[in-house]
């Protein structure tokens, strides 16, 4: 049962997470109570908040696209932003859609594409143990299943030639800038989660290269990626191909590139 603490306790609570570099300290403060069982719990979120730990890590949860989604410490937390890649996913996706997500996390992403469309065949797979054990409370609440392993190697077969919607937040932050991200990102997150190798592209490189096997006729591909790297990945896509597109939401500074396989000509192997 949630603390009912008085409003003296509350205004303590602001002027600690605000002294901490909260911004936004009276909505998390609301959110602390309304999660913890006593005040003992309460004591300890709200000093691991003021250590620097994520607020989605303290609660156990980050909202996503309305639906609160399980997040434990040391799994990257579903961004804002993302929810582009979701509503892009959605307007390409058939009736009973199957949808992939890899690099799945938390499984947030995959998880909201077919709560979106109202059912679908869901499958995903992270290469971290955490990852994968947050991302089967999330994705099996919509009846999906989560695989650990790298990239495709842990699909099953018979999805090959069978996915309508691949959807990958694959890590795209160049190595050399890790050590400029927020700290919430670089000390809680895990690095594999964020490090995409020399300009960010390495893990997109090699999804793009697969993806053409496992994708259906006329199944997409969709990655997000920055406005300054997305011709890159768009190159990557043709080369392997996919025939690319850019999708922007300025609001929400999202860069989407959509890669689909062509109806017609040779399958791939």
């Amino acid at each position: 049962m949630p603390v009912s603490p008085t409003d003296s306790s509350f205004r303590s609570l602001v002027t600690t997470l605000r002294s901490a570099g909260c911004v936004f300290a009276e909505d998390e403060a609301d959110l602390l109570i309304a999660t913890a069982r006593d005040a003992a719990e309460l004591a300890v979120m709200a000093d691991r908040r003021v250590a620097g730990m994520p607020l989605e890590h303290v609660l156990g949860w980050a909202e996503f696209l309305g639906t609160r989604m399980a997040v434990d410490p040391g799994v990257f937390v579903p961004r804002r932003r993302t929810g582009f890649l979701v509503e892009c996913a959605v307007a390409l996706a058939p009736p009973s859609a199957v949808v992939v997500d890899l690099c799945c996390g938390s499984g947030a992403l995959g998880a909201a594409v077919v709560r979106a469309l109202g059912g679908g065949e869901l499958h995903a797979a992270d290469i971290e143990p955490t990852a994968v054990s947050c991302a089967r409370r999330n994705v099996g609440a919509v009846g999906g299943r989560v695989y650990e392993g790298d990239l495709y190697d842990p699909l099953p077969a018979a999805l090959v030639g069978r996915v309508d919607v691949l959807v990958v937040n694959a890590p795209y932050v160049p190595s050399a800038e890790i050590g400029f991200l927020p700290p919430e990102a670089r000390d809680h997150e895990p690095r594999v989660a964020l490090d995409g190798g020399a300009d960010g592209l390495d893990i997109q490189r090699r999804v793009s290269a697969g993806a053409a096997r496992w994708l259906a006729p006329g199944g997409a591909l969709l990655v997000e990626t920055s406005e300054r790297q997305a011709p890159r990945t768009v190159a990557a896509f043709a080369d392997h191909g996919l025939c690319p597109r850019i999708a922007v939401h300025e609001e929400l500074d999202a860069t989407v590139v959509i890669g689909t396989r062509p109806v017609y000509g040779t399958r791939p192997v």
